[in-house]
């Protein structure tokens, strides 16, 4: 094999061929692109790209540029929409040529989560798996069905926590793990580490990262993808390779789980085995029972665990808001028993607390990248066909013309009775745009309510304190498609007696 031939002797290659691309789109201008940084010749913006937390950096350009913001990639336009009128305009109410997703080299084609809702292009396959999503967890309705086995999961998150606080991000994301993957597969999973729930959680940490825009060469030079492993600086090949196994075993296990259990008639109803009986197995479709299945908990398993991590940083840092929370859940359950979902109208303040909790620190700060079918013109601006569209959702809740003060917590803002109008719900952004909004999003709300709530009535949270010294936490968020909430320190302690065996009488 010729020891001369790199990595950067194919870059050069494909840099090539994007400049006739670059050079051909050109001749294809039909009006002005929205403003937007300089660019160089030929590579654009690439050069000048963010590598973390690119909302932050997507934001102040925002304030230089406005709120449209129109970007070059090596030739692959890129659009960011800082705001929700502007994310309703395009997406929501243009969604039928809004509404498909990019070519993810990485992490969509080699590692292959282009099978998954989130990255499958919008077309028939698309459509099937939000229809068999929607008979689930599609509504309201739906959700109803899913009460008793959230509000019994809570509980035992609750003893989970009394048992070892200072675990609770673990306890977090096994609550998610045993709430989705029962409602998916019928798959009770085990106490301590489960094999199911380790896989999924390293299966959506991959995804994240293969997702993050950047993160690998090949996503900028696509033709890349067909350099032999052995080339220097292919390393990207053996990583894709690893994760794809990781992926497609975490498609596969739980669904082989559900078929081998039908098999010996000892199945629990769920979504996989539903479908499985009901739907005609004709074509495609088993593999997209299995992948849309897949779908629900690797999304489900790691949203939900943000917020609610978020959730006990929020609490951590404005006692006074908790405080508040707690009399109010005393005032309408008492402490005889835990707050339930029928509760919840009557909780306005938990409530607030709820959508703040999303507006905070959004889980998806950039959601998923659309992707433009044709060419379109919006407010006097060109926007090509194939233009990549990000809404900058952690703009759009910290946009400090509909939300004063967005870095503060404070649940005020959504009351009507404080002598203002109430902010916009941050329910309406936070979990994406068009026909491409998050299908889970129902069971996301009601899982971070009963969180809330439940949490609330029971455990006092507080700052941590180490030789005396008080530990403040910082609000650092990870980088990724899901951003996460770092490790803080915090002391979480029952609130009494009384609710300690409250907690401990929840049923296993």
């Amino acid at each position: 094999m010729p020891s001369a031939l790199s990595l950067l002797d194919f870059a050069f290659a494909a840099l090539a061929l994007i400049i006739v691309k670059a050079f051909l789109s050109r001749t294809r201008r039909q009006g002005l692109y929205p403003p937007g940084p300089k660019g160089l010749p030929i590579v654009g913006n690439a050069l000048g790209m963010p590598t973390s937390r690119e909302w932050l950096t997507f934001s102040e350009w925002g304030g230089r540029y406005g709120d449209i913001i129109y970007l070059s990639l090596l030739g692959q336009p890129m659009v960011i929409l800082n705001s929700a009128k502007h994310a309703i305009a395009l997406l929501d109410k243009r969604s039928n040529i809004y509404s498909d997703r990019p070519v993810l080299v990485m992490g969509g084609e080699m590692i292959g989560w282009k099978y998954t809702l989130a990255l499958t292009p919008y077309g028939q396959r698309f459509r099937e798996y939000r229809r068999f999503i929607a008979k689930l967890i599609g509504g309201p309705t739906q959700m109803q069905t899913h009460l008793p086995l959230e509000e019994h999961e809570t509980r035992r998150f609750l003893k989970r926590l009394l048992i070892e606080p200072e675990r609770v991000a673990d306890h977090i994301r096994k609550t998610a793990g045993c709430i989705i993957l029962k409602l998916s597969h019928g798959y009770h999973v085990r106490e301590g580490h489960d094999p199911i729930v380790d896989l999924v959680d390293t299966a959506t940490e991959q995804f994240s990262l293969a997702t993050s825009p950047g993160a690998f060469l090949v996503d900028v030079f696509p033709l890349l993808r067909y350099v032999p492993a052995w080339v220097p600086g292919a390393r990207f090949q053996k990583t894709a390779r690893e994760w794809r196994k990781v992926l497609e075993r975490m498609a596969d296990e739980p669904h082989d789980f559900v078929k081998q259990r039908m098999a010996e008639n000892t199945n629990v109803p769920n979504y996989t085995s539903e479908l499985l009986q009901n739907e005609r197995l004709d074509g495609d479709k088993e593999f997209n029972i299995k992948w849309s299945a897949a779908s629900l908990y690797s999304g489900g398993a790691d949203t939900t665990v943000s917020a609610i991590y978020s959730f006990f940083l929020a609490m951590t840092l404005f006692p006074h808001v908790a405080k508040r929370a707690q009399m109010e859940v005393d005032a309408v359950v008492g402490s005889d028993r835990l707050p339930t979902c029928e509760d919840r109208p009557n909780l306005p303040y938990v409530e607030a607390l709820v959508k703040e909790v999303f507006r905070w620190n959004p889980v998806a700060p950039l959601g998923l990248p659309h992707r433009l079918i044709e060419d379109d013109i919006y407010e006097g601006y060109f926007i090509p066909k194939g233009s990549f569209v990000i809404p900058n959702i952690w703009h759009i809740l910290h946009d400090p013309n509909h939300y004063p003060n967005p870095f503060e917590f404070d649940p005020t803002r959504f009351l009507s009775d404080e002598g203002r109008t109430p902010q916009p719900d941050p329910r309406d952004y936070c979990f994406g745009f068009g026909r491409r909004i998050c299908p889970g999003l129902h069971l996301a709300d009601v899982s971070v309510f009963l969180s809330c709530a439940m949490v609330l009535a029971t455990f006092d949270i507080s700052k941590a304190v180490e030789n005396g010294k008080v530990i403040e936490p910082e609000v650092e968020y990870t980088s990724g498609t899901i951003s996460h909430p770092k490790p803080f320190k915090c002391t979480i302690k029952p609130r009494s007696t009384k609710a300690e065996a409250l907690i401990l009488s929840a049923d296993d």
